[in-house]
């Protein structure tokens, strides 16, 4: 094994999954996708507001909508590790040696996302939906690649089950709740050293395949001023998620007897509201606004994530009635950090259910090997067509462009230390829907 000397590399690290909005999805349906995430402020489809805003179901015409479909996920994501390395393995007393990996590609590059959805008109007053939705399904894989990105290789798959239901207190004002249950399934794999120039100190670190799951809720108001104008509100609790015997950071040095440690995520809280418009025949316009709680939310605040304003803009434009082209625009800062870090780690354990201490570096480390949830803008498109009064094919692309943030400290010489992370996204969805 090239043993890397790089302070970093002790914890060189475990990782769940990043989407576009931290590990978010921007939409979950190819309508809202293909408008920039839509869908809070405006009615876009039945299904869809099931998971962004439950309150727009109150719109609905038809008696049932049907709706199942996915999303082909292709992240384009690269890593960089430079620092030292051991000028000669087999010598401990070996002095170290620049060294950078330059950034190579993680083959983990194709992800399915599945989306399924039923609403129904109960009465003029009532509807009901239910939905199970992937939010999030992705991963880093850099076995087989340069030892010193510590053959880092991960999955992680999120989805909420959600039954909600709408309520339409007058042709104005609809109010909604719902629960979110939610299942997740995490898995990390890394190769850690406690001394990075002894291998015989270095230990696989996976835990394996671990299951959660959880639950949350969320209520929603929308405002539909005769079909003009439009305007919603929702908030969506954290849902608090414990992955069991997942990773191995301390190789049990702390606690023999607690060979892997439980990786606490809780999905943070969000609050969003959005407004829209239809000044013209076959036109719809609309602006969201999302704010984040990641800096809150155990797990992610412990490993320095920044809470997210998400700006989504869209637009739906009919020219025939059963023809929808859709256009949108999103934007959420990055919530990992770059810049100048601390080596410095603290006395003790300072990540909760995690046996061994973490600097500044080596969260960034964490996150920007394993975790590299960076992308910030996105480019949408979107395309919908009624074959008939009961049957329809809703199509999207999402582009986010390339996103690099890179980390330094210093060791031996100012910023000889860096670990960096680009990361590039296309994904096409595509749903199937059915009016009764």
């Amino acid at each position: 094994m090239r043993k890397a000397l790089l302070i970093g590399a002790l914890f060189s690290t475990a990782t769940l999954t990043f989407a576009t909005s931290g590990d978010n999805m921007i939409g979950v349906t190819p309508a809202s996708r293909g408008m920039g995430g839509l869908g809070v402020g405006m009615p876009v489809g039945p299904v869809d507001s099931i998971f962004r805003n439950p309150a727009w179901m109150g719109v609905m015409e038809n008696k049932f909508t049907v709706q199942f479909g996915g999303i082909l996920f292709m992240p384009k994501v690269k890593a960089r590790n430079k620092g030292y390395v051991d000028s000669n393995p087999g010598n401990n007393a070996s002095d170290p040696m620049p060294y950078d990996t330059g950034y190579v590609k993680s083959r983990a590059d194709t992800f399915v996302v599945p989306e399924i959805g039923i609403v129904h008109k109960i009465s003029d007053r009532l509807v009901f939906g239910l939905g199970a939705f992937g939010v999030s399904g992705m991963g880093v894989d850099y076995r087989d690649k340069d030892g010193a990105l510590a053959q880092m290789h991960t999955t992680f798959q999120f989805m909420r089950i959600i039954p909600a239901i709408a309520f339409k207190v007058n042709e104005m004002i609809t109010v909604s709740g719902a629960l979110h249950g939610a299942w997740g399934s995490l898995d990390m794999g890394a190769v850690m050293c406690g001394d990075p120039t002894d291998d015989s100190t270095c230990w696989n670190a996976s835990g394996g395949q671990s299951q959660a799951l959880g639950i949350g809720f969320q209520v929603g108001a929308s405002l539909n001023f005769g079909d003009f104008l439009y305007a919603g509100i929702t908030y969506q609790s954290p849902v608090s998620m414990t992955y069991k015997n997942v990773f191995d950071a301390d190789n049990q040095m702390v606690d023999p007897n607690n060979i892997y440690e439980d990786l606490k995520l809780q999905q943070p809280q969000e609050v969003a509201l959005g407004i829209g418009a239809a000044p013209l025949n076959g036109l719809k316009v609309g602006l969201d606004v999302r704010w984040i709680n990641w800096k809150d939310a155990d797990g992610y605040g412990d490993f320095k994530w920044d809470d997210q304003w998400v700006y989504a803009l869209g637009a739906e434009y009919r020219p025939i009635s059963n023809l929808a082209l859709r256009i949108g625009y999103n934007y959420g800062k990055s919530p990992i950090d770059g810049g100048s870090k601390n080596l410095t780690r603290p006395s003790s354990p300072n990540i909760p259910n995690l046996n061994a201490p973490f600097s500044e570096y080596d969260i960034a480390w964490f996150n920007l090997i394993g975790f590299p949830a960076i992308t910030e803008q996105h480019l949408t498109l979107g395309v919908g067509y009624e074959f008939s009064k009961t049957f329809g094919i809703d199509v999207s692309y999402v582009r986010a462009f390339e996103k690099k943030v890179e980390a330094k400290a210093t060791m031996m010489s100012p910023d000889d230390l860096t670990v960096g992370a680009k990361n590039a996204q296309d994904s096409i969805s595509v749903g199937l829907n059915w009016k009764f």
